[in-house]
């Protein structure tokens, strides 16, 4: 062997090292480099199955963000509808009021126009009383002749109309 180079004393204490190499390594580096490798990997199974869960719970997020916006939607839409409603019943109301209203003035205005419309009716009556009082009073005082009868109703008329 020497021809082709190799040195048998050499090469047996090369593999003896080797040899003594590897068993140290197996028995005590091996383990630990093993055990370091198998916790990476459980550390990247960890870390993909987390990212896995954090994209599921970012979907069950948004899901949620947009049933809550969705039903925040919905209640606003709800919420204008029934102010809406209420707007609408209360001009209803006020307009009910205001006629209400408008009819009791009319009918007080009516009220006083017919106790206006009495009094003067009254009043009339009281001075075509007083009149016909006055003019029969003359009458009485000259003949009862017609034609003088009717030109004393005349001059009592004409005096009141002056006074």
């Amino acid at each position: 062997m020497e021809a082709l180079g190799i040195n048998l004393p050499g090469l047996i204490a090369q593999l003896i090292n080797f040899g003594l190499l590897f068993y140290l390594l197996r028995r005590f580096a091996f383990p630990r480099i093993t055990a370091m490798l198998d916790e990476r990997a459980e550390r990247i199974r960890e870390s993909l199955e987390a990212a896995e869960r954090a994209r599921q719970d970012a979907a069950a997020s948004q899901a949620n963000v947009q049933t809550q916006l969705d039903e925040a939607r919905r209640v606003g839409q709800a919420i204008i509808e029934q102010t809406t409603r209420a707007a609408e019943q209360l001009r209803i109301q006020l307009m009910e009021e205001a006629q209400k209203e408008r009819e009791a003035f009319l009918a007080r205005a009516r009220a006083e126009f017919s106790l206006e419309r009495d009094k003067g009716v009254a009043e009339l009556r009281r001075q075509f009383a007083d009149l016909t009082i006055a003019a029969a009073e003359r009458v009485i005082n000259e003949s009862l002749d017609a034609s003088k009868h009717q030109r004393i109703v005349a001059e009592v008329l004409e005096q009141s109309r002056l006074n």
